[in-house]
Order: C-alpha cells, then sequence, then structure tokens
C-alpha cells in the first residue's frame, strides 16, 4: 500500500456506497473505490492501488473540500484517514466507517443490502421495499452513551505486532502494522489489559477473547513463524508474567494459527459464554459472535421466525448448520424437546468438540464434525432414515462463514425439502448470491431483518427466513 504523495492525489466527486467499505467516484472514466468518503461529498484523495491496467483504482481521503452533514469527527486517531494524511502516513483498518454518523452508519448499510439483494439476489425493487422497509436496526439503541455511540462492543479481537514488538493493526489491504494505544470498540476488559504497554517481542498475533458477562478472558499468543521452541516459549511466558500482575490477570495460552492447538500457560484454555438459557465453552480461537448482544440479537431472530412459523414444536426434526460450539443447537433442542431430533454439524474439529461438551446432556442431538455438503448428502444417519430414505428436516438454521453457503450446500440441503430455513448472514453479497442460488431451487425469501452488529465497520449482519415457493425444487444452477 503506497504512502499518500503529491503525485497521487486527485479531487472527486463521490458516489454512491458499495459493499466493502468504499464509495464509488470517478476519474476521467476510471471508477475508483475511495474509503473513508461519503456518498455526494467533494474531496481530494490519495490513490493507493493504481496500476494503469487495473480495472479500478483504490484511493483514501486525505482532505474534505465539501463535506457530508453526516460527516462526524474520527472517534479514533490510529483510524482517521484525515489525521493519517496529515502525518503522511495510512489510517489502520477496522473502522472504516467512524468518520460517519451512527445514523448515516445504518442509512448506507442499508443500501448497501438492497443493492446486494437487487444486483445479485435478483430480487426486484418492489420485493426489497416490502422485505426490508425497517432497514438496519441498532442494536444499541437503549444501550448507555458509549454503546449508543457504537463503542465497547467487541467481545473478540485480534492484533498484530510491530517490528518492534508493540502491540498493532494493519493498514487495509497492508503489511504495514500500526501501533495502537486503545481499541475502542472492545468492551472495557479488553482496555484494561492495557496490551500496548507490552513488549511482544517474538510474537507475530495476538488474540483476546474476553466474555461480556465478565467470566474471564482468554489471550492467545501465536509466536514468529520459524522462532526456535524455546525461543518462542520464552517469549510466551515472559508475557504470561506481566499479565499475571494485573488486578484481574486473564488465562494465557500459546497458540498456533495454522491447526488451532494451544498450549496453557495460566488459567484455562477456553472461555465461557452464557445466554439466558444456556452455558457454552468456547475453547481457543473457536468462533462465537463478536458483538456483546449478538448471540441474544440473532437467537431471538432466528429461531423467532421458526417458532411463529409454526416450524418449531415438540418432536420436530431440526438442523443446525455451521454450529459452532451450540449457540444455535441449544435452544433448538430446547424447542423439539426430548421427542424431537437436532442435527448440529460443524467444520471445525476444534468447535466441535466444544459443542460436544456443551450438549452432552440433550440426547436429542447428534453432533457431526465435517463439511455441510459432505454430511448432507452421505449415506449416513445424518442425510437418511433407518429405513433408507432421504431424511427431511422440518427447519434448519443455516449460519455459514462470511463466504456464504455456496451452490453445493445449497444443492444438498434443498434436497433434504425442509419447511423453513433460518439463514443467518455476516456478509451481504455471500447472502445475496445464495438467495439467488434458492431462488433456482424453488426457494424466496419470505422474512428478513438486518442488524448493526459491527458499528463503525461496513459489516452488517442478515437473518432472513426462507420456504420454498414449489412443490418439488428443480436442480439448483
Amino acid at each position: 500500500m503506497s504512502e499518500p504523495t503529491s503525485t497521487t492525489r486527485l479531487t472527486v466527486t463521490v458516489g454512491p456506497v458499495a459493499h466493502g467499505g468504499h464509495c464509488v467516484a470517478r476519474h476521467e472514466g476510471r471508477v475508483i473505490f475511495v474509503r473513508h468518503a461519503i456518498p455526494g461529498e467533494t474531496v481530494e484523495i490519495a490513490l493507493t492501488e493504481n496500476d494503469d491496467d487495473a480495472k479500478f483504482w483504490r484511493a483514501d481521503v486525505t482532505r474534505v473540500v465539501e463535506a457530508s452533514p453526516e460527516r462526524v469527527e474520527h472517534f479514533w486517531p490510529e483510524a482517521d484517514a484525515l489525521r493519517a494524511a496529515a502525518r503522511h502516513g495510512s489510517p489502520i483498518g477496522g473502522a472504516e466507517f467512524g468518520h460517519i454518523s451512527r445514523k448515516g452508519q445504518l442509512e448506507l448499510k442499508s443500501a448497501v443490502v438492497r443493492e446486494q439483494l437487487e444486483r445479485l439476489g435478483g430480487l426486484s425493487a418492489d420485493s426489497v421495499d416490502a422485505l426490508f422497509s425497517a432497514g438496519v436496526e441498532d442494536v444499541d439503541a437503549k444501550g448507555n452513551a458509549d454503546q449508543q455511540a457504537g463503542l465497547g462492543w467487541r467481545t473478540r479481537v485480534g492484533f498484530a505486532v510491530t517490528p518492534s514488538g508493540k502491540l498493532g493493526m494493519h493498514a487495509h489491504r497492508s503489511h504495514t502494522i500500526l501501533p495502537i494505544q486503545e481499541m475502542p470498540l472492545a468492551i472495557p476488559a479488553v482496555d484494561e489489559l492495557r496490551l500496548w504497554d507490552l513488549d511482544f517481542t517474538g510474537i507475530d498475533r495476538v488474540e483476546v477473547a474476553a466474555p461480556a458477562n465478565g467470566s474471564g478472558v482468554l489471550v492467545l499468543l501465536a509466536p514468529v513463524h520459524g522462532l526456535s521452541d524455546k525461543a518462542a516459549g520464552s517469549a510466551v511466558k515472559r508475557i504470561a508474567r506481566s499479565l499475571a500482575a494485573l488486578p484481574t490477570p486473564p488465562s494465557v495460552a500459546r497458540w498456533n494459527p495454522e491447526n488451532s492447538a494451544i498450549e496453557v500457560v495460566s488459567g484455562r484454555g477456553w472461555v465461557k459464554e452464557t445466554t439466558d438459557d444456556h452455558e457454552f465453552r468456547v475453547t481457543g480461537d473457536g468462533f462465537w459472535q463478536i458483538h456483546r448482544m449478538a448471540p441474544k440479537v440473532l437467537t431471538d431472530a432466528a429461531l423467532g421466525y421458526l417458532l411463529q412459523g409454526g416450524y418449531l414444536n415438540d418432536g420436530a426434526d431440526v438442523a443446525d448448520l455451521y454450529a459452532g460450539a451450540g449457540l444455535f443447537t441449544a435452544p433448538l433442542a430446547d424447542a423439539v424437546g426430548s421427542d424431537g431430533s437436532v442435527l448440529s454439524v460443524e467444520g471445525s474439529p476444534g468447535t466441535s468438540r466444544d459443542a460436544r461438551k456443551n450438549l452432552h446432556a440433550s440426547e436429542q442431538v447428534e453432533i457431526l464434525q465435517g463439511r455441510v455438503e459432505k454430511i448432507l448428502g452421505t449415506q449416513s444417519r445424518a442425510s437418511h432414515t433407518e429405513a433408507g430414505q432421504r431424511r427431511h428436516f422440518d427447519a434448519v438454521v443455516l449460519d455459514p462463514p462470511r463466504a456464504g453457503a455456496g451452490k453445493a450446500v445449497v444443492r444438498a440441503l434443498v434436497a433434504t425439502a425442509p419447511k423453513a430455513i433460518a439463514y443467518v448472514s455476516c456478509d451481504p453479497a455471500a447472502f445475496a448470491r445464495d438467495v439467488k442460488y434458492f431462488a433456482n431451487s424453488g426457494w424466496k425469501i419470505e422474512k428478513l431483518r438486518a442488524f448493526d452488529l459491527y458499528p463503525h465497520t461496513h459489516h452488517v449482519e442478515t437473518v432472513a427466513l426462507l420456504v420454498p415457493v414449489t412443490a418439488k425444487a428443480s436442480t439448483t444452477d
């Protein structure tokens, strides 16, 4: 990523927002994806990627000529493009909407969801109007002042380490690591560690899991690749000793990001997450929703759709796909009772083991580890009844990773002929593509909500109820 220079600066009028955290501008016919802008503004930009043969260029705002009414002072100096330009540097990534009012952020995210559903999902503007009139919802509208401002929500944070051993974060699309002195998006327990005061020499990555319930923080330390085992161990233990001096010391573990293996140095290698009705063990870097309110918001929305539609009841046969540690599986098991059945499928071996521990008392739950499309397509209890007939689900919760479910999973899932699917997505483009795959198989969106579970970033979470519209689904294109 090139640093802003006088030879790469242009003045442009900013066009509409696009998926990915930028807006679209044009210069002499060339499309430029501009970060840290707001539609309608006139800004000076520094080109960061501008090869002559590229289909489009990328740029950061360096000065605002005519500001949008929604522009506010960025809350985080290290992430502020304008202050970075003044010091002839680049901002860190991770808060690319921090210069926009909370109202403006919701409006832009709503526009992105709409555009993706129309362009990639194939829905008409009228259909999107009917489904999505509420737009993206602010989950912190009744929180305290910081939460209403979109701060203090992250319970999971990943950090890099500068060459000099200081805690840092990457600049956008760059290998450059910039030091930081705070993490205002994280819940207070993360800042209270004061990791930026420590020497992380010998460490490549730092992951922090800080449950919102206050049950204890876990710090994972990944040593620099190629470092001797002795040197790596010494670096991890040195940092663990520093953290042990805190009034409330966290657990610390050495971590291998390639296989998720952890070696506990102090405390325990897992954190305890809780919802209103359940407790979950999440090991190491295992997946859990990042926003402190996300577990409740998403389970209420997804299971609410299925319950209101009459798809969940005693004795129902349901599935939780990409199930993680069991966030949706546990309430699904409650809903179907001991006479029902829940299939939990998770690809990560470690997270699947967590699910087994979390749900060991729920005899109606079957937990399988592996790829969703393979498990649904195999000759196993998961995909067939005892009589050998293909298993049909009454309801499914589908919560794929950011890349989406994809054509193969949609094809395998449609073959099980569920009555309804609650689809939870953290990427509107991937969601819209999957909506198109489902539409090609005779399915439609019946209900849709979206939540701002990533304030000050471009990310948005959607929850949709999908139902079949044909008696017999066709083959996915």
